[in-house]
């Protein structure tokens, strides 16, 4: 599909937003004006209050407009990062449903996804987060359907993981609408060597180790990461994909340097921290959603893991900063 109209987009800027996810999708927009010869895309730069705003790498951007004199927009892209788990700005969430009443297409790029969710406007939509906050997501909003796609475009919202995720996202909305050249074109002109697909799984772009290329451990860490609240024993995981307990042994000291129970456990323990500090869910339900039976056993594992207990992470406890961010 092409159109000869010129689309401008708002991109709200939140504290300690992720710069590489804002500018991953306003470049593309640039791009695509500078190599079309013409205006296809006008973007402004909103704030709470007008002034400007830091991202999560301390580098300060200057905004056009405050919530009170943005003029109505076609679309709005919400930039978050750090901590957007737990932002709750009630005027800004209250801005954000007033444009979705007047049908303003709603994005979102890294955590801002989790922010368009507790404004409510993610109900019956799909959309995607990044990955170190899509347990979080997931339990906080269960009513909504949240993937570890790279992008999801879903009716009038679109989200992505964040990160470099936000270039493909853009270029394929410029592709749908001004054509598929003109989007190879931006691609090339921005060294990417290829537009990867929204349904692209996020683990499936990063190697579990650097230079490491085996289809079966991949599959192996696929189905640890798809079963942490009821976890497969070996046998279970090796008669699933086909592979003699022994040969799933040898992959992981190959290229892990561990055994596979170690792996899976270190996996659960991430899953759990992640939890903790995202979600108001209390530690012995965290136990239960990573596949603990038991807390005491949980305390223990944590604590030999992380050096700390459980509950020195609890929420806002301590910053953890996503990749991309």
């Amino acid at each position: 599909m092409r159109s000869d109209g010129m689309e401008t987009i708002g991109f709200l800027l939140v504290p300690d937003f992720s710069m590489i996810a804002f500018t991953a999708s306003v470049e593309p927009l640039r791009l695509a004006n500078h190599i079309s010869g013409r205006t296809l895309y006008r973007w402004v730069l909103i704030s709470k209050d007008g002034g400007g705003e830091r991202a999560s790498n301390g580098v300060g951007v200057l905004c056009d407009h405050g919530l009170d004199d943005a003029p109505p927009l076609p679309t709005v892209v919400l930039c978050s990062g750090v901590g957007g788990h737990r932002y709750d700005d009630r005027a800004v969430l209250s801005w954000l449903r007033r444009a979705a009443a007047r049908g303003t297409n709603l994005g979102a790029v890294c955590t801002g996804s989790h922010i368009l969710a507790r404004a409510g406007l993610l109900d019956g939509y799909r959309c995607t987060i990044h990955w170190e906050n899509l347990a979080g997501i997931a339990e906080t909003f269960p009513e909504i359907e949240a993937t570890g796609e790279l992008f999801t475009i879903d009716r009038n919202r679109f989200t992505c993981a964040g990160g470099t995720s936000a270039t493909d996202m853009m270029l394929h909305r410029i592709a749908a609408t001004h054509g598929e050249p003109l989007a190879i074109d931006i691609a090339e002109q921005m060294l990417h060597d290829r537009i990867r697909p929204g349904h692209a799984q996020q683990h499936e772009a990063i190697q579990p180790n650097p230079g490491m290329e085996c289809k079966e451990l991949h599959a192996i860490i696929r189905l640890m990461q798809d079963n942490i609240e009821d976890p497969l024993d070996l046998a279970t995981l090796s008669a699933m994909l086909g592979q003699s307990r022994r040969n799933v042994e040898r992959l992981f000291r190959k290229y892990l340097d561990c055994s596979p129970a170690r792996h899976y456990l270190g996996l659960r323990l991430k899953r759990a921290r992640q939890l903790l500090s995202q979600t108001t869910l209390s530690v012995i339900e965290v136990a239960v959603c990573c596949g603990f039976v038991s807390a005491t056993h949980f305390s223990k594992c944590y604590r030999d893991h992380f050096g700390v207990p459980p509950r020195s992470d609890r929420q806002g406890q301590r910053v953890r900063v996503p990749v991309g961010a």
